[in-house]
């Protein structure tokens, strides 16, 4: 097992949970562009990770990069047992080559107790078997940027987010015809059913929103509201 200490210290079915606390443990299965983008944003987040994989290559790759890596079969629960998962509150299972191994790791993970766990599934019918061994989030890491791609590339938008299956964040320019106007004297809301969230003055940071606020051109805009409407709002600009 390799370790460091460094001064670095969208799913088909969802439930809450306690946010995990700073420093806590963290598990993440499969070290791949997944996985392993994973485990190092959760390093640089400040929470200590353990990272398995079958693979001696990806194990070396971070071993200077996680807290603790072990190559291991991540699909026994014996040895899932002696690496003491049972501890763990998170978990992310971040296989996508081997679904037979993502399936199989999901199902050990749950039969021993551990309380959330996050998933990579490659297929919708890969989420369903997923969820069905007992993952509690399902994402769908080449789909869901497919998606957003593809909404930035069809319209105005400089960028999406989508929060639900019919409402979006969208980030856009402000329209040409409401430069010099307050968002009070626009009422954006009911003529176009998108609430502006914050704006970014060219130039400066982005700040909350208010009635008051003066839609100054080069200003960046986030607006909520149905999927819809945000891009046909962002159309304007």
């Amino acid at each position: 097992m390799a370790d460091k200490r460094s001064g670095r210290n969208a799913g088909l079915r969802r439930r809450r949970a306690r946010p995990a606390d700073a420093g806590e443990q963290i598990l993440v299965v499969g070290l791949g562009r997944f996985g392993g983008a994973v485990a190092a944003e959760l390093v640089d987040l400040n929470f200590e990770v353990l990272g398995i994989d079958a693979d001696a290559a990806q194990v070396q790759q971070y071993s200077d990069v996680l807290t603790h890596v072990v190559q291991a079969d991540s699909t026994s629960d014996e040895v899932l047992k002696q690496l003491g998962v049972e501890d763990f509150r998170y978990a992310v299972v971040g296989i996508g080559s081997d679904i037979e191994a993502s399936v199989l790791t999901t199902a050990a993970l749950a039969d021993l107790g551990v309380p959330t766990i996050w998933a990579k599934a490659v297929t919708r019918a890969h989420g369903r078997i997923l969820e069905r061994v007992g993952a509690h989030h399902v994402v769908f890491p080449e789909h869901d940027m497919g998606h957003r791609v593809a909404h930035l590339v069809g319209g105005g938008l400089l960028d999406w987010f989508q929060l639900d299956e019919d409402f979006a964040l969208v980030e856009t320019m402000v329209p040409t015809e409401m430069h010099g106007q307050s968002l009070g004297e626009l009422g954006l809301r009911s003529r176009y059913g998108v609430t502006v969230v914050c704006i970014k003055p060219r130039g400066q940071s982005f700040t909350h929103a208010t009635p008051e606020t003066v839609l100054d051109e080069g200003a960046v805009l986030v607006v909520a509201g149905p999927t819809k409407k945000a891009e046909d709002f962002a159309h304007l600009s």
